[in-house]
């Protein structure tokens, strides 16, 4: 009974440490502002600005309500608010981007966030967003979102938001990373330098070569 005892204490303490380090820590400090320096404190990729010399700025991005120029091949663009833009985000688990789309047809191509879960809300116009699961069922869940709604698009799941309606939209998203990372498909697969050796895309996407190298030799524009 008392090795039973100690297998079930074990398999639970395994359990729990499997739990705890399925996610980020808990912050040690108040916050890590992150610096570009090399003669801090390495924490999440960056190191810590002296607590003493932190600022109003180090936790401040403006002009987050101008619409963006989306006259692009994508008719979209994403302005993201992160590490990159807001230092005080380093270790706090959390960023934001806003997104403007064109009218009918513009598009967040399909993408994935290796580090997040994203949440969206639709502040103006109507958007078709979407997910795909992952295999073997690869089923896609969609839906029409208009002003109010929200989405949610699970961490490392390919997903995407195209504007069905006549006028431009603009979204916003919570994102559960200071540093999300985007893999966009297209970009990632055709677009790649160097480039993929065309025979393994080929194979792949069951496509004809001369495709492949047609869509190699495109221009893959980058949203963000």
């Amino acid at each position: 009974m008392e090795g039973l005892k100690f297998v079930l204490v074990f398999v639970l303490l395994a359990v729990a440490s499997s739990l705890t380090f399925a996610s980020d820590p808990s912050p040690l400090q108040d916050f890590c502002v992150a610096i570009n320096e090399t003669d801090g404190v390495f924490v999440n990729g960056k190191f810590c600005k002296d607590p003493k010399l932190v600022s109003e700025k180090d936790f401040f991005f403006p002009g987050l309500n101008i619409p963006r120029n989306t006259s692009n091949p994508v008719g979209s663009t994403v302005t993201p608010v992160n590490v990159v833009q807001i230092p005080g985000l380093n270790t706090l688990g959390i960023s934001l981007v806003r997104i403007d789309y064109a009218p009918y047809g513009g598009l967040n191509p399909p993408h994935t966030h290796p580090r997040a879960t994203e949440v969206l809300v639709v502040m103006e116009g109507t958007l078709y967003v979407g997910f795909v699961t992952s295999n073997p069922e690869n089923r896609l869940i969609t839906k029409v979102l208009n002003p109010g709604d929200v989405f949610v698009f699970p961490v490392g799941l390919i997903h995407f938001q195209f504007n069905v309606g006549e006028a431009n939209a603009v979204a916003f998203a919570g994102l559960s990373s200071q540093n999300p990372g985007v893999i966009t498909i297209g970009n990632s697969v055709f677009g790649s330098e160097p480039p993929i050796n065309p025979d393994v895309l080929t194979k792949a996407f069951q496509l004809d070569k001369s495709v492949v190298n047609f869509l190699q030799k495109q221009f893959w524009w980058d949203n963000n």
